[in-house]
């Protein structure tokens, strides 16, 4: 028989002890998983800050080592070498038009077709076709070929294109009769630009590179957004001003002069140094960003509450000195 007189429970004592180390053990699980819901937070930001950082500079890089490429083609690219070329005041309301003389998408008659050109943005209506530009980025044009020539069979109507042999080139729109020239292959002919402007996402504003591209349309550029949180782009232009071949000097583009830009006294453009200043898209009101991010000659002093993480790389300009293409 069962002596329920002599069962006895937990006193309240124990009952709080028990209650204390469950509380203590519920806390510390919670503990660990909201720091492992930070630190996941805070890796995923960093990856995609990184992801984004390293296509900036990936899609600028092969650009700027195929500038200056014109193909079979080994002569200077101006009016006088081609045999035919679109007319720039014929595409100039609708074409992106760098400062100087002669700095559309085609070459003019006067001046120095120049194939390279950037500046530091001090307006957001930077260009006749930019209204939007981010003060203090940087903006690049330049011109090339694609690496790869192609059949006539696969001329595409809204694009230019390049047909060259050594001796002999013309550019000329896919909706045009090929020109005839003897031994010749023909490129995809380029101009891109790149800047930086803002988006505006519900309560937030964020900065996206963007990519102007030639086309056989009207407007002859398309500019589209390429990729996202991209804060600031800078160039510094390694510059060989005695003309030995080599660099004497990086300078930035509000630094350099149309001397440079226009290859006068044989002073040339041998390389860029590219520095691309990545951000989160939102900001995370639990992280205080105070670095400070240099970026060639200037100093970019964060206050917020954004991640961000700086890449660079130096591009040599292997068609600067390059008479030919092997």
């Amino acid at each position: 028989m069962i002596n329920y007189k002599q069962q006895k429970g937990f006193n309240l004592v124990e009952l709080l002890l028990a209650l204390f180390v469950g509380l203590s053990l519920l806390l510390g699980v919670l503990s660990v998983f909201v720091g492992m819901r930070t630190t996941t937070k805070e890796t995923s930001s960093y990856g995609q800050i990184q992801e984004n950082g390293r296509f900036a500079i990936s899609l600028i890089t092969d650009d700027l080592l195929r500038q200056g490429f014109w193909g079979d083609f080994t002569g200077k690219l101006d009016v006088s070498a081609l045999v035919t070329s679109p007319d720039p005041s014929n595409v100039s309301v609708s074409d992106c038009i760098g400062k100087g003389q002669n700095n559309a998408s085609f070459p003019s008659t006067f001046g120095h077709f120049r194939t390279l050109w950037g500046e530091t943005v001090q307006s957001n209506s930077t260009s006749n076709c930019i209204n939007n530009a981010k003060v203090d980025s940087d903006l690049i044009q330049l011109k090339r070929s694609i690496s790869l020539p192609i059949a006539p069979g696969n001329i595409i109507s809204t694009r230019y294109y390049l047909i060259a042999n050594p001796n002999s080139a013309a550019i000329f729109p896919g909706t045009q009769t090929i020109p005839s020239l003897s031994f010749a292959q023909i490129w995809e002919y380029q101009h891109h630009l790149y800047y930086v402007r803002e988006e505006t996402q519900g309560s937030q504003k964020v900065p996206v590179l963007v990519q102007g591209r030639l086309q056989n349309k009207n407007p002859i550029m398309t500019l589209d957004m390429v990729v996202e949180g991209i804060e600031i782009i800078r160039f510094m232009y390694g510059v060989d001003s005695d003309n030995d071949g080599a660099v004497n000097a990086f300078i930035s583009a509000d630094s350099m002069t149309s001397a440079f830009w226009d290859n006068e006294n044989n002073t040339t453009i041998l390389a860029v140094k590219i520095f691309v200043l990545a951000r989160d898209i939102l900001p995370d009101n639990k992280y205080i960003n105070i670095n400070t991010y240099q970026l060639g000659d200037r100093q970019f002093i964060a206050n917020d509450n954004y991640r961000r993480m700086l890449f660079s790389t130096t591009v040599s300009l292997y068609n600067a000195r390059i008479d030919s293409w092997q």
